[in-house]
Order: C-alpha cells, then sequence, then structure tokens
C-alpha cells in the first residue's frame, strides 16, 4: 500500500468497534525522523546511551548517524495506535520487534491493519498488526490489542 492510498487524517473521535472488520487498514501516518526527535526521544526516556545523542560515538559504533532508541520506538507505536482508535481506547497490550534503525532524514511511514475483533458488552477488544518502514525496510513490526469503548445506540 502507498502513503497515499490511505493518508493519516486523524479527528481523535472514538471509532464505534461495530463499524470495525477484520482485515480494515489503518491509516497510513508519515513520520519525519530528526535529529530533535531521536535526542528528544532518548532524553525523554533517560536514554543516555551516547549513540542516541552523539555522532562521533554512533559512527565508532559503525552507524551512519545517530539513531533511534526503542522506547521512542514505543512511543511512536502507541501514538499511532491510540490516535487511530480514539481518545477513550485503552491500549492493553503492545509487543514488537526493532528492526532497520531509523536515522535522520529518514521518513517512518506506519501502517497497520485489524486481525481481530471480539465484541463486549462495554468495550470491543480489537487486535491490530502494525508496521514501520523506513528507507532500508521495517524498522519495526507488531502486534497490539486496544479496548474500543462500545458505542451506544439511539
Amino acid at each position: 500500500m502507498q502513503a497515499e492510498d490511505n493518508p493519516w487524517q486523524p479527528d481523535f473521535s472514538d471509532l464505534d468497534p461495530a463499524r470495525l472488520r477484520v482485515g480494515d487498514a489503518l491509516p497510513v501516518l508519515r513520520i519525519p525522523i530528526t535529529h530533535k526527535l531521536i535526542v528528544g526521544g532518548a532524553l525523554a526516556t533517560q536514554d543516555f546511551i551516547p549513540v542516541h545523542h552523539n555522532l562521533p560515538a554512533a559512527q565508532a559504533a559503525g552507524m551512519v548517524d545517530i539513531f533511534m532508541n526503542i522506547l521512542t520506538t514505543s512511543g511512536l507505536s502507541a501514538r499511532y495506535l491510540s490516535d487511530w482508535a480514539g481518545a477513550n481506547s485503552r491500549l492493553q497490550a503492545l509487543k514488537f520487534n526493532l528492526l532497520a534503525p531509523n536515522f535522520p532524514g529518514d521518513v517512518m511511514l506506519m501502517a497497520g491493519a485489524v486481525t481481530a475483533i471480539e465484541p463486549g458488552p462495554t468495550h470491543a477488544t480489537v487486535q491490530v498488526a502494525f508496521s514501520g518502514r523506513n528507507r532500508l525496510g521495517y524498522h519495526t513490526t507488531g502486534d497490539a490489542t486496544l479496548a474500543l469503548p462500545t458505542m451506544a445506540t439511539t
């Protein structure tokens, strides 16, 4: 799927789980990867390992530049999923693999699809497979479980 096929335009309203179907694609989110994002993410997560903020240290480790830490990837993944599902959704589980690094100048395209839906009286449990790709390939792939409130019928 191309990013243009399904652009990210969240309105931040809650999704009605009754309208979801297995196989539904999540919109694609384009995240520019910048030095500020990488360093800010490392600082915010108290990850002071030099490869996330110091170019000579990253190059000494065989990298071309500083690169994103796993906690920033986790936060961006959670943001992508919760923005899609709405403010009253709850991220119950997040599992992911960290693959190709995100470097400054990359653009990560987050995408996903609904893989399972379990209705309930107050909320539906929704499983989502998601990924983030950059110019090197997949930066992350994973699965998440979200609780989406059941919408009242009028």
